[in-house]
C-alpha cells in the first residue's frame, strides 16, 4: 500500500477513514435497535430467523449484515477519493487452490446460482468484503480487507474458520484470501481498528 499511496501519512489516512467507517456503522446500528448501548451476548446469541436453507440467523448475524452495509457504503466513498488503483467490493471470486486458478463470478451468475438452492453451487467460491487492486490486475489483491461486528463488542474480531464442508475446510479466511488473491489480508474493527492476519 505504501508504494502505492506514496507516502506514509496516506496509508494511515486510509486505514483512519476505513476504521471510522466500521465505527460509524457500528454506532448507527447499535442505536436503532439498543439506544446508547451495545447489544449484550444473550442479544447476540438470539436467533432472530431461519435463512431460506432452514439454518438458524442469530441477531449477531442480522447485526452484522446490517452493519456491513453501512461500512461498505462508507468504504466506498473512501476509497473513491484516496485510493488510487482499481478496487472491488463484495466481489465474488472461484478460487481452485491445487490449480492455483482464480476467476470472478459475475454478480448475476452469483444471484442465479444462490437462487439453485442454498448455494451449494458457490460451494468453491470466495467473497472478501473489499480488494485493492495493484498494477490494474483485478484478480490480484495489494491488500484485501473484511469487517469484522464482533457481537457482543467485547469479543476480539477473527477470521472465520472455514467449516468441514467447504472447499477450503479448516482454513481461515484471510489465509484463503493471501493464497487467492496475494497481497495481506486485513480485518478492520470498530473496537480494535486494523487487525493483520
Amino acid at each position: 500500500m505504501l508504494v502505492l499511496l506514496k507516502q506514509d501519512n496516506a496509508v494511515g489516512e486510509l486505514e483512519e477513514q476505513l476504521v471510522e467507517c466500521a465505527i460509524q456503522a457500528e454506532r448507527q446500528i447499535n442505536a436503532h435497535f439498543f439506544g446508547d448501548r451495545p447489544p449484550t451476548r444473550n442479544e447476540c446469541l438470539e436467533v432472530v430467523d431461519v435463512d431460506t436453507c432452514g439454518k438458524p440467523v442469530t441477531r449477531a448475524m442480522r447485526l452484522g449484515q446490517q452493519k456491513h452495509a453501512l461500512a461498505l457504503e462508507c468504504a466506498r466513498e473512501v476509497l473513491a477519493s484516496l485510493w488510487p488503483e482499481p478496487f472491488s467490493i463484495e466481489q465474488r471470486y472461484r478460487y481452485y487452490p491445487h490449480a492455483l486458478l482464480l476467476e470472478t463470478v459475475g454478480r448475476e451468475e452469483a444471484a442465479r446460482l444462490l437462487a439453485q438452492g442454498c448455494g451449494h453451487e458457490l460451494w468453491r467460491t470466495i467473497k472478501p468484503d473489499i480488494v485493492l487492486h495493484a498494477n490494474r490486475d483485478l484478480l490480484r489483491s495489494a491488500v484485501t480487507l473484511d469487517f469484522k461486528f464482533p457481537c457482543p463488542d467485547t469479543n476480539l474480531p477473527q477470521w472465520t474458520r472455514y467449516g468441514a464442508n467447504s472447499a477450503y475446510a479448516g482454513k481461515g479466511q484471510g489465509e484463503v484470501y493471501e493464497a487467492a488473491l496475494g497481497g495481506e489480508a486485513v480485518i478492520v474493527s470498530p473496537r480494535v481498528g486494523v487487525v493483520l492476519r
